[in-house]
């Protein structure tokens, strides 16, 4: 087998949880996961992939517009560039690939700053989008009667609806650029560590002077439990839960559960 496969065979054997630990990081995490979807809607051909996609970029504004999307990433960019630029100096650092991440941060932080208006400020006046948004407050409220406008734009080409569609993505690419890279430097930035949950409890302190921004817990894809997080300033605990009737609750699992766990500190 060759390593691409085995590599693609061993991601495929693991089943991956985040917990982001502020609520910048939570706000990213949110935006990759619907950009993501949106991607997968984007691709098909029907009228249902193009409603879902309409209702991501829905959702996408709606998440953008809760904080000042620019200027959170403003301060997170700058902050990595701060923290990376203090290891220029040191000798075991692959000096190639720090100065290749901070020429990416200063391009990001560049445009940033250069585009004087709001992240997706394009759509916000798009009036078919809006009347779009408004309606699927409404359970059903999209359907053919109440949105006469949107029930013909699905009849043109799906060439055609999927060019306009595309455009409108094309609003938030360099918030998503700039989320991606983000959330790599930060997912990267810390070694795998293994540890067993005693009877599916886990506790670990945490440093202060150190915050975590991203927790990852890493399980076998075979394996029935799965962790609820909860954390605070100074530590988190973890409870791994098996789900038997799903007309049920889950339940904390009496068995041990081994993991990995990855603190991204950077």
């Amino acid at each position: 087998m060759s390593p691409r496969k085995q590599q693609k065979q061993a991601v495929q054997d693991v089943t991956v949880y985040e917990h982001p630990l502020n609520e910048r990081i939570r706000s990213f995490l949110r935006l990759e996961f619907l950009f993501d979807q949106a991607d997968f809607y984007a691709r098909g051909t029907s009228v249902w992939n193009n409603r879902a996609t309409l209702n991501s970029i829905i959702e996408i504004q709606s998440q953008i517009g809760r904080s000042d999307m620019k200027t959170e990433l403003l301060k997170e960019l700058e902050r990595h560039t701060a923290n990376l630029a203090r290891l220029e100096q040191n000798p075991n650092i692959d000096r190639r690939l720090l100065a290749e991440i901070l020429d990416e941060l200063d391009m990001l932080i560049d445009r940033l700053y250069n585009s004087n208006q709001p992240i997706g400020h394009a759509l916000n006046d798009n009036e078919f989008l809006n009347s779009f948004k408004q309606r699927s407050a409404i359970p059903g409220g999209s359907c053919a009667f109440d949105l006469p406008g949107l029930h013909a734009w699905l009849q043109k080409p799906i060439e055609e609806r999927n060019q306009i569609l595309a455009g409108w993505l094309a609003s938030f690419d360099l918030v998503r650029h700039a989320i991606g890279f983000l959330l790599r430097l930060i997912r990267d930035s810390a070694i795998e560590q293994h540890f067993i949950a005693e009877k599916g409890f886990f506790q670990q302190n945490m440093d202060p002077a150190h915050p975590c921004q991203l927790l990852r817990i890493s399980l076998p894809a075979s394996t029935q439990a799965f962790p609820e997080i909860s954390a605070g300033k100074h530590r988190f605990t973890m409870r791994f839960m098996v789900q038997g009737d799903y007309n049920d609750r889950p339940k904390q699992t009496s068995e041990d559960v081994s993991f990995g766990l990855t603190c991204c500190l950077i």
